[in-house]
């Protein structure tokens, strides 16, 4: 595979029965069928009223989808609604409370080299982007992009990053991921398709990993906004 349609693959799951308390942000969780590594993707239900405590083992991206929830970790909160993301970082403790309840998506990353902050990180989708390297000229099947990027989160290692990026229309032909992606797409639209030649269409609400070890084309038409978090090994 190259790519997973995160949101169509989650609907329908039940909510995962959690104990309340200080473990249900961690326990009421269903998770992506990933291969065992540094890297989970996983959906979490937060019940109207939860509210609770933990210690992450890795630094988490969350992204809200609907719902809301307020996060404390050394001394700093941060509140995200519907369409909002942040990272939380591991090793230090971390509250949360949800009013209404919430639904999101967690992308955990326990590699990198440890916490590259010191209080959790808002991913600011209106940051000015600084013009960042478009794809390689031999992939391309087109003009190329004019690509833009703003990182609000680097691990220590630098393996595992979060921000937004945008990029104008281009088409690539397939090529194999060496990292991990999650992606929420904020404007524009992209199709992808893998090797075994399964196409996916994504546009603005749709949220997508990409695959370390799969590859798949890219054809955007139009202009391109996401939110993203990846994590991509240094050796």
């Amino acid at each position: 595979l190259g790519f997973v349609d995160v949101l169509g693959t989650m609907a329908g799951w039940p909510a995962a029965a959690g104990p309340g308390g200080e473990g249900t942000y961690l326990a009421a969780r269903r998770r992506l069928p990933l291969p065992e590594g540094p890297v989970t993707v996983e959906a979490v239900r937060l019940p109207a009223g939860d509210a609770g405590h933990a210690t992450l083992p890795g630094d988490e991206f969350v992204l809200v989808l609907r719902g809301g929830v307020r996060f404390e970790q050394s001394g700093t909160e941060i509140r995200l609604e519907a369409g909002e993301a942040a990272v939380v970082l591991r090793g230090r403790p971390l509250a949360w409370r949800s009013a209404d309840g919430a639904e999101l998506i967690v992308m955990r990353c326990e590699g990198g080299g440890g916490a590259g902050a010191e209080v959790p990180v808002r991913i600011d989708t209106d940051a000015p982007l600084a013009p960042s390297n478009p794809p390689l000229a031999e992939l391309l099947l087109g003009p190329t992009p004019q690509c833009r990027n703003h990182s609000d989160y680097r691990s220590r290692s630098g393996e595992f990053v979060c921000g937004t990026w945008a990029s104008t229309p281009y088409h690539r032909r397939l090529m194999e991921f060496r990292h991990y992606e999650l992606m929420r797409l904020l404007e524009g639209s992209v199709t992808f398709v893998d090797a075994a030649g399964r196409e996916g269409r994504f546009s603005a609400g749709d949220v997508v990993l990409l695959e370390m070890g799969g590859g798949c084309s890219w054809e955007s038409r139009n202009d391109v906004k996401k939110i993203y978090s990846t994590y991509r090994p240094a050796a």
